[in-house]
């Protein structure tokens, strides 16, 4: 089934008890840790795939790197006395980025804060603004156009459909042109996964583009999307409390709750 989905054998349930269904596919789920100038960063749970991807959108949307010119190599870990070595990425910054240690400092600070307790939605903001200030201009969609994009992000969801443990995510362009999709466990990893290819692609920021996903639009869709300049962000689920602050603080087009004709509009 490739790399993404594993076939386990399942028994299911009914009212009249648990019998054995034969085989089912279920979506892989295994950690990745990145290694950045030698030091360990961070550890996701990610769908393996499309790790550098991952990767380098994960250190752009942190704010470790500004853009490819930072990094001076990403790799897979080639060491074969190294366990799980399919599981760990290398990253090393250009020489002038890595002469400035306060940048692996500050990431790794972040993203301990970001994951305790304490921040207020004020504060949270506030440090998203300090590398990525709010847009210049709102980027409006059409309602039609809104109303279209998760049935095109569904389409592209081959993991999803053989597994429906997946969350989605895509990059359109203002006139509607699909410009990738990726497919992950987690939904930022699916986000950084788009953005990090653009980034490898050196076709980063993603001005005039629309970040359609799958889930819910939490808190990080949102600032990883601003990080990257992506005017607009679609979601099928709802919005967060928090996720609707930065949008509006930012100028960020938020919609919401995506379902047939009708959406969530946060602006």
């Amino acid at each position: 089934m490739g790399e993404g989905a594993i076939r386990v054998s399942l028994r299911r349930g009914a009212p009249g008890g648990v019998e054995p269904a034969g085989d089912d596919a279920l979506v892989v789920e295994e950690p990745l840790e990145i290694r950045l100038d030698g030091r360990p960063l961070a550890v996701l749970m990610r769908t393996p795939g499309r790790d550098l991807d991952l990767v380098a959108g994960f250190l752009a949307t942190e704010g470790v790197i500004d853009g490819l010119d930072d990094l001076a190599g990403l790799a897979p870990c080639a060491d074969p006395a190294r366990p799980n070595a399919q599981n760990v990425v290398l990253a090393t910054l250009a020489s002038g980025v890595r002469a400035a240690p306060a940048r692996f400092e500050r990431a790794r600070r972040e993203m301990f804060a970001a994951s305790s307790c304490g921040l207020c939605g004020k504060a949270s903001i506030d440090r998203v603004f300090q590398h990525a200030p709010p847009l210049e201009a709102p980027f409006v969609l059409e309602p039609a156009f809104v109303c279209a994009l998760p049935g095109r992000l569904r389409a592209t969801q081959r993991l999803f459909d053989a597994t429906g443990g997946l969350h989605g995510a895509a990059l359109f362009t203002r006139e509607g042109a699909l410009i990738e999709a990726a497919e992950d466990v987690g939904r930022h990893n699916a986000v950084d996964k788009v953005i990090g290819a653009r980034l490898r692609a050196d076709a980063f920021p993603l001005d005039d583009h629309a970040l359609v996903v799958s889930s819910r639009a939490g808190f990080e869709v949102v600032q990883k999307a601003l990080v990257a300049r992506v005017g607009a962000v679609v979601a099928v689920g709802a919005a967060s409390s928090l996720a609707d602050q930065l949008a509006r603080a930012a100028g960020l087009s938020l919609y919401s709750f995506v379902r047939g004709d009708r959406f969530n509009f946060h602006g």
